[in-house]
């Protein structure tokens, strides 16, 4: 196993620079980190470049790593690679996948969600949900950001989350006969009032955390939806309400 102890060499240095926007986009890869998301990626079909381990930590022996190198690093150079605070001290660099197929039936369609806690969380509950696929527009923070990759806990390995133009996917989408359900409060249903898809094919369209989904987006639904406020809160967590509809929406017929 090859060890590296000096945070100059060249390899730790592209390493640290996965951590940028602007360096995985260049590369195509991006960097994950801890035992979870290591073999959740090591069972996907993703193609994984080298397994990062700190000095000292050893891998599960039921972790199948086959023929994917493995680089020791040392414990500062761990921690500099590293977004959380209390690092696990696994990390691994994996090639992003190419472009998907349009061919699914169910889709979550996200615009401008700049949360990465919140993005993440509505990858993950498109993955519970059975979603076939997660779009998600400009606007939106980083599909590979450590932040959003920790909190979908492993669903990009799932299912396939791309960042896309969300007006091309919506016309496409429109050409395949798929409705597509915005979310808003003006011009909207209350989404239980909505008894049938008329197939089991559908996209969701959710917005920004505080201004909505573009307005012109909106005109290029097929019908707009809303949840109710029953309590005193003036609205509900983007997230959150993203998982109330799609399983209302899966469970239609």
């Amino acid at each position: 196993m090859k060890y590296i102890q000096s945070a100059t060499n060249p390899q730790v240095k592209q390493w640290k620079k996965l951590l940028t926007k602007k360096e995985r986009d260049k590369t195509k890869t991006f960097i994950i980190e801890g035992f979870h998301l290591v073999e959740e990626a090591l069972k996907s079909n993703i193609e994984i470049e080298t397994i990062i381990l700190s000095e000292g930590i050893d891998l599960p022996p039921s972790l199948d790593y086959g023929d994917v190198p493995v680089v020791e690093v040392s414990k500062d150079i761990a921690q500099s690679l590293a977004d959380t605070e209390t690092t696990q001290g696994v990390f691994a660099v994996c090639h992003q996948p190419s472009a998907i197929s349009q061919e699914g039936n169910t889709y979550l369609l996200i615009d401008s969600a700049q949360d990465p806690g919140n993005l993440g969380t509505m990858i993950r509950t498109a993955d519970a949900a059975g979603i076939d696929a997660v779009i998600v527009g400009k606007g939106s923070v980083d599909i590979y950001n450590p932040k959003v990759l920790r909190s979908a806990q492993g669903s990009h390995f799932h299912l396939p989350v791309v960042s896309s133009d969300l007006h091309e996917w919506m016309d496409n989408l429109s050409t395949r006969s798929i409705p597509v359900y915005g979310t808003a409060l003006e011009d909207a249903t209350v989404y239980n009032e909505l008894t049938t898809t008329g197939a089991q094919q559908f996209a969701l369209l959710v917005g920004n955390e505080g201004s909505g989904v573009n307005p012109d987006l909106l005109a290029k639904t097929t019908q707009n939806l809303y949840i109710p406020i029953l309590g005193k809160s003036e609205s509900l967590n983007v997230a959150v309400a993203t998982g109330i509809l799609l399983y209302y929406l899966k469970t239609l017929k």
